[in-house]
């Protein structure tokens, strides 16, 4: 086997030719987007799952997460983004006709909430697998409690095609194994993801402020001013979802998750979850015949981890996450660190996509050695500057070699590189799209004021109102936009059949069952490959 290696120029000139160039068409991408069913009081709401929309254990479109009123909107992957955004379209439309008069909450940190036990655990049926996916939610409630888990994000599904696969894999290396190579290459862009993925929350990050019952009379030291009678923000914060507040877990601190290659992150994914931690073993695992959580390991199960990005294989029936991984390797990757954009109604949109595109081609064909220890800290240094004070002037950053330099000036200068890439993206479809997007972009670092952290905090300031009067407005008058408007993707009949469809798979599920719940998880823990 021999290898050759590339700069990013030399590999991005080489890719551009005309016979490599038609090679990159084709980029994947799909799309899961979370949000609150909320009341039009503004407070979560306590109803079941519609039934109208079929079963949150098995439609292929709309699901719950964490709790029974945080929905899940999933788009296949499809390599048009026009498709991609009419499909997450239909999906908005078609739920908000099954809600009656719940709205869609438009942010990623919650509502109002007045208590934990407000927040019901996602139900799923009678079936082992059903009581398994709960009984992973009522061990994150045990373990973390239930605030976390209603915050809600948009997380960005990405994939290259063959075509690009071989021409790449032509250029620097004779005599690969073809599948090694990909999840090679897509372990890199994950670490220069963790180098350089504090620019999404910089430029995308829309919770600056959250609503004063997150805390519930918890004690913070950070900062926080406040508006109206019960929201408290950071002057300059871009993503509290991302921050010690939000979507964090202070117990895997400690892990030691590797990226320098996909056997050795398996390998370190699989020791987390089979970790014990003496914290959450007072919580007891069954305690008087009745279940508290899966185990008593540091991760109940592998998607307890959570990452800003994650290597990804659709497993097959009866198959665990990692197991696939192992078996095929990487088929795509999953962003995680995108707040949910309250400026359209579906949560991301057009220029977002293009950006995403343009980041992670980069992030992928960029030169990206192994991460050190150190450097993981430094990452997480930068990531954490940015989400509370992003946009403070003359914040500054470390740069790869450790050194201080400006956020701006640090930005320009990936941006620079990131332009390089647009342009190859541009020929290759033969417009503009990229370019222009980059260059909409490169505005947010000049000026932080353009950022959807600053338009949001500044309507807020402006207008004096809580943040769950700014969410209100915008939920009713989304709710409305979408009643009114007409599927363009689907017709009515896809989502009537899939309804229709998800509810027997559930029901054959729970008939189908012949182990006792016992018997089945000491399976799953042993030799079994289900997944929750």
């Amino acid at each position: 086997m021999t290898t050759t290696s590339l700069s990013l120029t030399e590999l991005l000139t080489a890719l551009g030719s005309p016979e490599r160039l038609t090679a990159l068409k084709g980029i994947r991408r799909g799309i899961e987007r979370e949000c609150l069913r909320i009341t039009p009081e503004g407070t979560l709401s306590q109803r079941d799952h519609p039934r109208s929309l079929g079963s949150a254990l098995t439609h292929a479109n709309i699901t719950t997460d964490y709790s029974e009123s945080l929905l899940e909107f999933i788009t296949p992957a499809t390599d048009s983004i026009d498709s991609l955004l009419e499909q997450l379209g239909d999906i908005h439309r078609h739920a908000i006709h099954h809600l009656g008069d719940e709205r869609i909450w438009p942010l990623s940190m919650p509502c109002f909430v007045g208590d934990e036990e407000s927040i019901r655990l996602a139900q799923y049926g009678s079936s082992n697998i059903g009581k398994m996916k709960t009984l992973y939610r009522q061990g994150l409630k045990n373990r973390y409690g239930s605030l976390m888990q209603v915050i809600a994000g948009v997380h960005f599904n990405f994939s290259m095609p063959d075509s690009f696969w071989s021409e790449w894999q032509d250029l620097v290396c004779e005599g690969c194994c073809s599948q090694r190579f990909i999840s090679d290459k897509y372990m890199g862009l994950i670490r220069n993801v963790y180098r350089f993925g504090w620019l999404v929350p910089y430029l995308f990050g829309a919770s600056p402020a959250i609503c004063d019952s997150f805390l519930k009379g918890r004690k913070s030291n950070l900062p926080f001013q406040k508006i109206g009678k019960g929201t408290l923000y950071l002057p300059y914060a871009t993503a509290l979802r991302l921050s010690d507040l939000g979507y964090t877990n202070s117990a895997q601190a400690g892990l030691k998750i590797s990226h320098d290659n996909l056997p050795a992150y398996v390998s370190s994914l699989r020791r987390a979850i089979n970790t014990h931690d003496p914290d959450f073993a007072k919580i007891g695992v069954k305690v008087n015949g009745e279940y508290r959580q899966l185990n008593d390991n540091v991760l109940q199960l592998e998607n307890e981890l959570y990452a800003p990005i994650r290597p990804k294989r659709t497993p097959r029936s009866g198959e665990k996450p990692s197991d696939a991984l192992e078996q095929r390797g990487i088929e795509y990757i999953e962003l995680r660190t995108v707040d949910v954009n309250p400026f359209t109604p579906f949560g991301i949109d057009v220029d977002q996509i293009r950006f995403f595109d343009l980041f992670l081609v980069w992030c992928l064909l960029r030169p990206s050695p192994v991460l050190s220890d150190e450097e993981m800290a430094r990452n997480r240094r930068n990531q954490n500057k940015v989400v509370l004070e992003g946009r403070r002037p003359g914040l500054e950053l470390e740069d790869e070699q450790g050194n201080a330099i400006g956020l701006k000036e640090h930005g320009v200068k990936l941006f620079d590189e990131l332009a390089q890439v647009a342009d190859l993206l541009d020929r290759c479809c033969g417009r503009n799209g990229y370019r222009e997007t980059l260059a909409m972009h490169r505005e947010k670092l000049l000026n932080p004021e353009l950022t959807y952290s600053a338009r949001l905090l500044k309507q807020l300031l402006e207008s004096g109102q809580d943040n769950g009067c700014f969410g209100d407005e915008l939920a009713s008058r989304y709710r409305e936009e979408m009643l009114a408007g007409d599927l363009q993707y689907w017709d009515p009949a896809y989502f009537a059949a899939e309804a229709r469809e998800s509810l027997a798979k559930q029901r054959e599920r729970e008939r189908s069952d012949s182990l006792s719940f016992d018997d089945f998880l000491a399976d799953y823990f042993g030799t079994s490959t289900t997944t929750a």
